[in-house]
């Protein structure tokens, strides 16, 4: 006598469980206000992208490129990662639907191409990691599938860019997800102007945090010597790092209430106390500092730091603080992990501010 099965055997060679394992029709649309606003926000990222690499392009010339070594081939890389954009603003405007934004003027303050190429790293980077953070938070899993397939392009782009700039191009082991309220924060003093049928992005404006002495990669172009070099290669074995743990690190922020945004029609806000701690969001962790000697009240209040040590897995794996990552003035040092960051938003004095680490 047989022996019943206890449960309905799936697709043949493949386990049970799962999610939209059962043969469903995929859904590539909004489930939530939630995704579409996660989407909208990843909307206007891909349209600033595709914005600059165009604006870069047309504003030096061939001349200005060649002279800190970037050549016709290199050249072409950016306009085809123009096209890349264009396909991924494609993309997500056809998941959103009729309502979906429209491209935005926008402001840069670069001024050198390899002001332009820096921009473009820090740019991409935080535009990979506010992806990061909601991705796996969706309610619609077919449409995460094709952001995923977005991201993963555009954490290429950072990491030839940071090649461009003559920089290790992936020195950590994760890349780190940060949220909607704090790639919103980071994204909006760049949008002037939007069309009025645009969606209104509901995410929260934190208050401006600026790091007066971040390490500044277009300053180290003065030598050729090995392990200082920052011409344009696939890598540089760099000797010299440019952060180190125990550096001091000084900070400016603004208070809330200051209009930001396209037309000047969103307003930064806090729900956080006194300003206490530094986080450090970086790889798979989020490390605290002490904050020290903290002056003011206004727009121009300070406090400085000391960039902390630490690995990712013990002694001998990846140091927690390297690339271009994320820094921001807390009320607690609350314990959160990558998927529960969203948890420190409510924490946020100011920032964050993108660290030059290495």
């Amino acid at each position: 006598m047989s022996c019943p099965l206890l449960w309905t055997p799936p697709n043949p060679y493949t386990p049970s469980g799962g999610l939209n394992t059962n043969g469903s029709t995929p859904i590539y649309r909004p489930l939530s206000q939630f995704d579409f606003q996660s989407l909208n926000l990843a909307l206007n990222q891909e349209y600033i992208e595709l914005d600059l690499f165009h604006y870069g392009l047309a504003k030096f010339s061939v001349a200005d490129f060649e002279a800190v070594g970037l050549t016709a081939e290199d050249r072409h890389l950016i306009e085809f990662m123009a096209d890349q954009e264009l396909g991924h603003a494609i993309l997500v405007s056809n998941i959103l639907g009729e309502r979906a934004a429209k491209q935005c003027t926008y402001r840069y303050s670069f001024n050198t191409v390899r002001e332009f190429i820096d921009f473009c790293q820090k740019l991409t980077r935080f535009g990979e990691s506010g992806v990061y953070g909601f991705l796996e938070h969706l309610n619609s899993r077919d449409a995460a599938t094709l952001l995923l397939q977005s991201i993963t392009t555009e954490a290429r782009q950072q990491m030839i860019f940071r090649q461009f700039e003559g920089l290790f191009p992936m020195p950590v082991w994760f890349e780190v997800g940060i949220t909607q309220s704090m790639a919103w924060t980071l994204l909006a003093p760049y949008l002037v102007s939007c069309p009025a049928e645009n969606p209104r992005i509901i995410w929260q404006n934190f208050p401006a945090l600026n790091i007066e002495n971040n390490l500044n990669a277009t300053a180290y172009n003065d030598t050729n010597s090995t392990g200082y070099e920052t011409t344009p290669a696939i890598t540089h074995n760099r000797t010299d790092p440019l952060s180190y743990p125990g550096r001091e690190v000084t900070f400016t922020w603004e208070s809330p209430g200051k209009q930001v945004g396209y037309n000047d029609s969103f307003t930064t806000s806090t729900s956080a106390g006194a300003p206490q701690f530094v986080a450090w969001m970086s790889q798979l962790n989020t490390t605290y500092t002490d904050l020290f000697d903290i002056n003011g009240t206004g727009n121009g209040t300070t406090g400085r730091t000391y960039q902390p040590g630490g690995r990712v897995f013990g002694d001998g794996t990846s140091p927690i603080v390297n690339g271009t990552m994320f820094v921001a003035i807390t009320d607690d040092n609350v314990t959160v992990t990558p998927a529960n960051i969203s948890a420190l938003n409510q924490h946020i004095v100011a920032g964050p501010a993108l660290y030059q680490a290495g």
